[in-house]
């Protein structure tokens, strides 16, 4: 039966429960579609119904295994293009290679404009993506590129629960965060923290310590705010500095929670509060490991996103009065 131009949503094998909660949310049924690995680790991909001049919306990101799904999405990409799809969006949550965003020494490789590449070249029309680890990945594509914020979370978060939020400080773990703390600062009213990370010596091997430079902590409410926690090293020297400055509570708001190589049993013994991270990547695991973990659902502003993009809205209105007026969703 031809639909014709309706949203078709298609999901990779990295992160089924949020596709299955955007797909709630929109109202429409997940389209068939089987990812899978031949004996030799060669993907395949079977769509199980027409996807000819449709709408398509495939929801894949970067985490676990993350050339497996990188492929994956690829595949599904260059599969709808032969198909003939009307237009394809590649919705990643979590950008993969994001943190290779530019040559920072001698023959380093800029994997993030590869992968922009990729998806041009494997028929992606439009990207939906959420809190680069930098803006200007955006300017690798000659295709549109709508980066969300989670920024309308964490602030609805920390004015519902956290007791106390008006006498709190943002704190960045680095200089690199600094317009995102201070974004976040100037909508709460209070104050922001600097910490610089640095090395006592000039080795590689040589122990790291962070120091204050901006922003006095002493018997306020510090909230952590980053946009990537990985081996969780930065979280841990950010949150004993914090207390030894005299914080009197600290919470770490982080985007993506990889935790790829974190220690998880000492996350749990940091002296946080809690480490609120979104649901861009599956957090299940990492909560039994480290029951201080609480996941915002971002399938909402997904959802949305997606919504917009089909009907022709604006996308600029997600982080307006759509924001403000809406509740905070927890995954348990």
């Amino acid at each position: 039966m031809h639909h014709g131009n309706s949203i078709r949503l298609l999901a990779g094998n990295s992160h089924p429960e949020l596709a299955q909660s955007v797909a709630e949310r929109l109202g429409v049924s997940l389209t068939p579609c089987t990812p899978k690995k031949f004996s030799n680790n060669e993907i395949n991909v079977k769509i199980a119904e027409s996807v000819r001049e449709e709408d398509v919306f495939i929801i894949q990101s970067g985490c676990r295994d993350v050339n497996d799904n990188l492929m994956e999405l690829l595949i599904l990409i260059s599969a709808c293009k032969t198909a003939s799809a009307r237009r394809i969006t590649a919705v990643i949550p979590c950008f993969p290679y994001a943190r290779m965003d530019k040559k920072d020494k001698s023959r380093a490789p800029i994997t993030a404009k590869l992968v922009a590449n990729m998806l041009a070249v494997a028929g992606c029309d439009h990207v939906i993506t959420m809190d680069l680890h930098a803006s200007q990945i955006q300017g690798f594509f000659d295709i549109p590129v709508d980066n969300l914020f989670s920024e309308p979370l964490m602030i609805s978060y920390i004015k519902t629960r956290i007791d106390g939020w008006k006498d709190s400080i943002i704190v960045s773990p680095d200089a690199g965060g600094a317009k995102r703390v201070t974004a976040i600062a100037d909508k709460l009213g209070v104050e922001f923290a600097l910490i610089h990370k640095k090395r006592d010596g000039k080795s590689e091997d040589a122990p790291e310590r962070m120091e204050l430079l901006v922003g006095d902590v002493r018997d306020k409410i510090a909230i952590l705010v980053d946009d990537m926690i990985d081996t969780g090293h930065t979280l841990e020297l950010a949150a004993r500095t914090l207390k030894d400055k005299g914080a009197k509570t600290i919470h770490a708001l982080i985007s993506h929670g990889l935790f790829a190589e974190a220690d998880m049993a000492s996350l749990q013994n940091l002296p946080l509060e809690h480490i609120v991270v979104t649901n861009t990547i599956p957090q299940k695991q990492h909560k039994v490991q480290c029951p201080n973990i609480i996941t915002i659902d971002i399938s909402s502003t997904i959802a949305e996103s997606i919504r917009r993009t089909h009907n022709g809205e604006s996308i600029s209105l997600l982080f307006g009065e759509w924001a403000d007026g809406r509740g905070l969703d927890i995954v348990i």
